[in-house]
């Protein structure tokens, strides 16, 4: 059986070419999967005969809404996703000023293992499929009524350990017959596989990259993201400056704020060298308490902001919203895995 949802339109036109079927019915599917059509039979402009012929060699999978939490505070929604096979994934819708911005998952757990994340804890259990990404922005406007104009990649999982799928997302969710939303309203984040963002500089998308740095010195990287014993420091910037000298995009540093681990003066200082000579702005993050890890949010956000400023940095710090609702990654799934 294919998963129909996650062709392209020109896989999708080619495949009906291979059934015998004009090439407008691939325009027509694909319109209809991503309107939401749950099955062949809600396709009323298809015939029987066609709307058959697909049901037996395609699936259409759609997720079911397991838990929906709903801030109190600001409205942020948080959705923990039950796919068909029994796992579940996480996907938060957020509204800002400039429209409302939601935020996927694109694996089954995280391999990755960084201290500070919750999304990590019990590791990878497998990669999210195309249409399992695209369904967490089709859905998520769906249930909530409210239109989507961006989405960050900052769910749970690695992007860029996907890195196939994603890109064929990335094709989909862009596609003028799909939700059309421009590469420009996207955020892709990374927790700096350099190899990868080699490759994705290549591809020139004019999406933005955010890499989750949190450390400027690889003692303190190593110690609280494990990815860094294998990369390094000096070599995920030198991948940053190449793809900034490749696309032209400007990059996002995420820099989560630890308490007495990378919040020093000498800390703001080689950071500030790090990214000096390319365009990019750093933003800091207050840390979300997570049980099982002893690290505690940083005192010195503002002072640390203020030494990186200084020097020339474009810096913000980010708004927390859902505090009241888990919403930072892996929490409500890990939840409902202890629970089960």
């Amino acid at each position: 059986m294919t998963d129909i949802k996650s062709m392209t339109q020109a896989e999708m036109t080619a495949f009906f070419k291979e059934l015998g079927e004009p090439a407008f019915r691939a325009k027509q599917v694909f319109c209809w999967l991503h309107k939401g059509a749950q099955s062949f039979d809600e396709m009323s402009n298809l015939s029987k005969s066609l709307r058959e012929k697909l049901a037996g060699c395609c699936y259409i999978d759609v997720p079911k809404v397991e838990r929906k939490q709903v801030s109190a505070i600001d409205g942020t929604i948080k959705y923990l996703w039950r796919l068909p096979d029994g796992n579940c994934i996480e996907t938060v819708l957020m509204r800002y000023k400039h429209g409302n911005t939601v935020c996927i998952s694109c694996q089954v757990g995280c391999r990755m293992g960084c201290a500070f994340c919750a999304s990590t804890l019990g590791g990878k259990v497998r990669d999210l499929r195309p249409s399992e990404m695209l369904d967490q922005v089709l859905f998520t406007q769906l249930d909530s009524g409210e239109p989507i104009s961006n989405i960050v990649l900052m769910g749970i999982g690695e992007p860029l350990d996907n890195m196939d799928t994603v890109l064929r997302f990335l094709e989909l969710v862009n596609s003028p017959d799909g939700l059309n939303i421009g590469m420009r309203h996207i955020s892709l984040s990374t927790c700096g596989l350099a190899d990868q963002i080699d490759k994705l500089a290549r591809h020139r998308l004019q999406l933005t990259l955010s890499v989750s740095l949190h450390a400027p010195d690889d003692e303190t990287r190593s110690k609280i993201m494990p990815v860094n014993r294998s990369v390094g420091v000096e070599r995920l910037m030198q991948a940053c400056h190449d793809y900034f000298r490749e696309t032209g995009r400007r990059i996002s540093f995420e820099y989560a704020m630890i308490d007495g681990v990378n919040d020093s003066d000498a800390q703001a200082d080689l950071l500030a060298k790090r990214i000096r000579g390319m365009s990019a702005h750093v933003n800091l993050i207050p840390l979300n308490h997570v049980e099982e890890s002893p690290l505690k949010p940083s005192r010195r956000v503002k002072e640390f902001q203020r030494r990186l400023e200084e020097q020339g940095i474009t810096v913000t710090v980010r708004r927390r919203l859902g505090s009241d609702i888990d919403a930072s990654c892996g929490q409500l799934r890990r939840k409902a895995m202890q629970q089960s």
